[in-house]
């Protein structure tokens, strides 16, 4: 496989998960908390896609998706344009609300075509970039990408394990 085609199926998986784990869900399915202080289904993808569109536009050096294509405004947060959920308490996890899942995934899915069409360009040498010396050892594109990949995979399952619990209890 190319690292195109690897990039291509790990961001792919993610994207299946995003849209099995809020598949046919109600609005109030995806801000149900199965237990006090939990993260729901609506946090835990809006997260995900947040985290991916900041860092991957940050290795593109563009403009992230939630600003320009208008993501900000379609979700109404009462959190910052730079806001991607680190750190975030309970009430700020309550606030994220959608009125559907599709507001999620058609954010998911606009993140997910850019990172995939600029994927598509890198190569196995483009791997060793220096991305962040903040670190030490310093980031490179690949340590940042499989940083993204974890990342999202691990939301991306607690979303599912989440809608397990929501479906279970109606």
């Amino acid at each position: 496989m190319k690292l195109a085609e690897v990039l291509a199926d790990g961001f792919g998986r993610v994207q299946e998960v995003v849209h099995e784990a809020v598949k046919d869900l109600s609005a109030e399915q995806l801000t149900e908390r199965p237990g006090p202080g939990a993260n729901t289904i609506a946090w835990l993808v809006w997260h995900l896609t947040r985290v991916q569109d900041d860092h991957v536009a940050d290795l593109m050096g563009t403009e992230q998706i939630w600003t320009s294509g208008g993501w900000l405004d379609r979700f109404e947060l009462p959190f910052p344009a730079a806001d991607i959920g680190y750190g975030h308490r309970p009430e700020d996890v309550e606030a994220v609300r959608v009125d559907s899942a599709d507001l999620l995934t058609g954010y998911y899915d606009a993140v997910h075509e850019a990172t995939t069409a600029w994927a598509a360009g890198l190569d196995e040498a483009a791997l060793d970039r220096i991305v962040d010396d903040a670190w030490d050892p310093p980031v490179t594109l690949g340590v940042r990408l499989v940083s993204v990949l974890s990342d999202d995979l691990q939301h991306a399952g607690q979303a599912a394990f989440v809608r397990g619990l929501v479906l279970r209890a109606t």
